[in-house]
C-alpha cells in the first residue's frame, strides 16, 4: 500500500487535486513550461549578454551615458508611450522627459527576467521596464560594438 500525501489530505482536496492533474488544459499548461534545448540555449545567451550589460554599464560610465542618450533620443522621437510598457506617474513622467533618469539592468516585475530599466531620479523610486523590442534593440548594438 502507498502511502503517498495524497493518502493523507481530505477526499474533497484530493479530488480537486486529481481533477486538475487530469485535464487536458493542465496539461498543456505544463507542456507549454517545459523547455527545449534550443529555448534554453537562446536563454542562456540572452541572460549572459544582459549580464555583461549590466557589468559593462557599471564599469564604463561612457557606456552607460551613451545608452542613456539614446533611450532620450528614443523618447523624444516615440514619446514615453512607445518606449515604456505601462505608464508612469505623473512625476516620474516629468523626470523621463528632463532627461533625469538611470538605466539599470533589473529583474521584470511580471517575467521576472532581466531587462533594461529607467529609474527616475527623485522621491520616486519606481522602476520602469523598456519594451522589450527596444531592449534587445539595445542589447544587440550593445554585443555589435563589443
Amino acid at each position: 500500500m502507498s502511502d503517498s500525501y495524497l493518502d493523507h489530505l481530505p477526499s474533497k482536496e484530493r479530488e480537486k487535486i486529481r481533477k486538475r492533474m487530469r485535464s487536458p488544459e493542465a496539461y498543456a499548461a505544463l507542456r507549454e513550461k517545459v523547455k527545449g534545448p534550443e529555448d534554453l540555449e537562446r536563454e542562456m545567451d540572452r541572460n549572459e549578454a544582459m549580464a555583461e550589460l549590466k557589468f559593462e554599464m557599471e564599469t564604463q560610465p561612457a557606456l552607460k551615458e551613451a545608452l542613456k542618450k539614446q533611450v532620450e533620443k528614443d523618447l523624444r522621437e516615440q514619446g514615453i508611450e512607445g518606449i515604456l510598457e505601462k505608464l508612469p506617474s505623473p512625476e516620474s513622467q516629468r523626470a523621463l522627459e528632463q532627461g533625469k533618469f538611470q538605466l539599470s539592468v533589473a529583474s521584470h516585475p511580471t517575467t521576472h527576467h532581466d531587462q533594461l530599466v529607467a529609474v527616475p531620479e527623485g522621491n520616486v523610486q519606481e522602476k520602469l521596464p523598456i519594451k522589450l523590442s527596444l531592449c534587445n534593440q539595445y542589447l544587440a548594438q550593445f554585443v555589435k560594438a563589443a
